[in-house]
């Protein structure tokens, strides 16, 4: 094996900026699971087993694509980068959404701590609140869809691609705003609090779920049939593995085009799917 493949393989980084985050969101989300838990009367709704399973599996991904082997590789082989970016878009972002973290988490702080939280909360998006109009034209279904796509593409320009993979600031400013904008898109989708607008019916989420198959697959495509490197970053960096460049950039591409596309098609079955039944149960009635 390539010695420098096999120390990437080991590789495992201990950034508390991090870490902390991860372990103080986990910890205040399942205490306030616990604490919901104990009220009762919001078992069987808010209050299930499968919430609190997706939350720590979504922190679980965020973890394994920032602190792992993965987050190393990234920066020797372009599908190592495909694979991290996919962790921190399409498979965190849903299960940390459907989890629908914002009363966990509040429900989690200490009580003196909660109703400032509540305060403040209700001072920028409360119903009352003089920015709540902007904030609510802010995050409309198709401003939040806009905003995906223009940093998934955005981010793959030649010039921002190579300077994130150069400089580490740029870097972690390409993971955040990844990260910010999948989660409203995928907030939009499943219907999580905070409820700033009527929630969109199953088949609006369904639809808006497949919008972003598009952008993703187009870019995909883009990449995998491409007869010419574009990234000159990975050109000068040592193969660590048999792949040629345009053989990684090949296989990063159709990471991004079919598991990446699945997961939208993935939940826009699953909203489908709740709205069958729903027809279902009204024919029964």
């Amino acid at each position: 094996m390539n010695p420098l493949l096999q120390a990437a393989l080991r590789s495992w980084s201990w950034r508390w900026e991090v870490i902390i985050p991860l372990l103080l969101l986990a910890g205040l989300y399942s205490r306030g699971w616990w604490v919901l838990r104990g009220r009762g009367r919001l078992e069987g709704g808010l209050v299930t087993v499968w919430r609190l399973a997706a939350y720590w599996v979504g922190l679980l991904l965020l973890a394994l694509s920032l602190l792992s082997p993965i987050d190393t590789l990234s920066s020797f082989l372009f599908f190592m980068h495909m694979v991290q970016h996919l962790f921190m878009v399409m498979f965190a972002p849903p299960l940390l959404m459907i989890a629908n973290p914002l009363p966990f988490l509040l429900w989690g702080l200490p009580d003196r701590g909660r109703v400032q939280a509540g305060r403040l909360l209700n001072k920028v998006i409360g119903r009352e609140a003089a920015g709540r109009r902007w904030v609510r034209s802010l995050l409309s279904p198709g401003v939040t869809w806009m905003l995906f796509v223009i940093v998934l593409w955005g981010w793959h320009d030649p010039f921002l691609y190579n300077a994130a993979l150069q400089y580490e600031w740029v870097h972690n400013l390409e993971h955040l705003t990844f990260f910010t904008t999948a989660m409203l898109f995928w907030w939009r989708i499943t219907g999580a609090g905070p409820k700033l607008h009527q929630p969109l019916p199953l088949l609006g989420r369904a639809g808006l779920a497949i919008a972003g198959v598009p952008p993703n697959m187009i870019l995909g495509v883009f990449l995998a049939f491409s007869s010419t490197p574009m990234y000159s970053f990975y050109e000068n960096m040592p193969r660590i593995t048999r792949f040629s460049v345009l053989e990684d950039q090949a296989l990063s591409g159709l990471i991004m085009w079919i598991p990446g596309s699945m997961m939208y098609i993935l939940a826009a079955l699953v909203m489908l799917f709740v709205r069958m039944k729903q027809e279902e149960q009204k024919v029964v009635r």
